[in-house]
């Protein structure tokens, strides 16, 4: 295929003729799909397009576009070649759109608004007022008890941000799920996601006064096979294994159960009637424990290598919903002073 003529040679008197009928011809699949031969050529013709047709000129458009005039040219060229049509009349004085070239710009315009008002939208989302939804995924005793209680709140500072809490013991699937912020327990090792630990997780053994005056506490590890277990299962239907540090190791514990539950609150519930003993997390026992309606044994072989993270997949373009999300809830969930297994008053057997 002969290349058309730069935009500033002469027209001889054959270019009268329109560039079908002088034995142009440009190879394309179809008509409906004839920018998709070279789609980066044809963004860039067309952002050179519009700004040549709204600046009035190749060098303002130029300037507009950050790039040299004659880069404009070549790709307003490439354009007319893709379209085998001509789009703009030009002089050494004036530059005006052909008719074919007034109409392609109307049939652009309303596209390349839809794209400046999408780009528009997503910038607004990052830097201006926090809108839009929150999808978050939290175990399910750390959500209830600590989470949900503080979105009255959030919601109130930030009224046009909506929140789906989704409780859920599974690790959590980002991606699948569209989750754009988790609450996770325990040891984070997945090195993809950003964890922020909000506190300490401290996992303490503990018993009613009633069970205590019964059947005593067990003084080591090894004694807690003669003592009534009450035990966590999973939503993956694993058993939770205690830990304990012990000569500075973590030393795992497998009780024997007599009553097994897969929702924390049960298992707190059981405990706090005297049926057994049990490892809980520390946020779910402050209260009872300031209350003393529980007793905590083998203080001094707490683990204290765990966590409560708050997690989501990058720090780099967060929208603003999720960025004062995240900010709120570290401060107020450290605010809440859950790390209370510091100081308490241990029964012995």
């Amino acid at each position: 295929m002969e290349p058309l003529p730069e935009p500033d040679e002469e027209i001889g008197a054959d270019d009268s003729v329109e560039p079908a009928e002088r034995g142009f011809r440009v190879s394309l699949p179809n008509r409906a799909d004839a920018l998709s031969t070279s789609f980066a050529a044809s963004y860039a013709g067309i952002m050179a397009f519009m700004a040549v047709a709204s600046e009035g000129s190749f060098a303002r458009a130029g300037e507009r576009l950050g790039i040299g005039r004659s880069a404009v040219s070549r790709n307003v060229q490439k354009l007319e070649t893709q379209l085998s049509t001509r789009l703009f009349l030009r002089t050494t004085r004036t530059t005006q759109l052909t008719r074919e070239g007034q109409r392609f710009f109307d049939n652009c315009s309303q596209g390349v608004t839809h794209i400046v008002d999408a780009m528009n939208d997503l910038l607004e989302l990052r830097e201006g007022p926090p809108r839009g939804l929150v999808r978050i995924s939290s175990t399910v005793g750390f959500g209830r008890k600590v989470v949900a209680p503080l979105l009255d709140k959030f919601m109130s500072a930030y009224p046009d941000v909506a929140v789906d809490l989704l409780l859920d013991d599974r690790p959590t699937d980002f991606a699948a799920e569209q989750i754009d912020v988790a609450f996770r327990n325990g040891r984070i090792e997945d090195s993809s996601i950003i964890a922020r630990q909000l506190i300490p997780m401290q996992m303490a053994l503990c018993a009613a006064p009633s069970y205590v005056q019964a059947h005593g506490l067990p003084q080591t590890v090894e004694e807690l096979a003669r003592h009534h277990c009450v035990n966590f299962r999973f939503a993956s239907g694993r058993i939770f294994e205690w830990e304990f540090k012990v000569d500075g190791r973590v030393r795992k514990f497998m009780p024997t159960a007599r009553l097994t539950f897969n929702d924390a609150d049960l298992v707190l519930d059981a405990v706090l009637r005297g049926w057994g003993i049990a490892q809980i997390s520390g946020y779910q026992i402050c209260d009872h424990l300031a209350a003393g309606r529980l007793v905590v044994a083998l203080a001094g072989h707490m683990p204290d290598d765990r966590g409560h993270y708050i997690c989501y997949l990058s720090r780099q373009h967060l929208p603003a919903r999720i960025r004062v999300f995240i900010d709120f809830m570290i401060e107020n969930i450290r605010a809440l002073q859950l790390n209370c297994l510091t100081a308490f008053n241990t029964e012995e057997a």
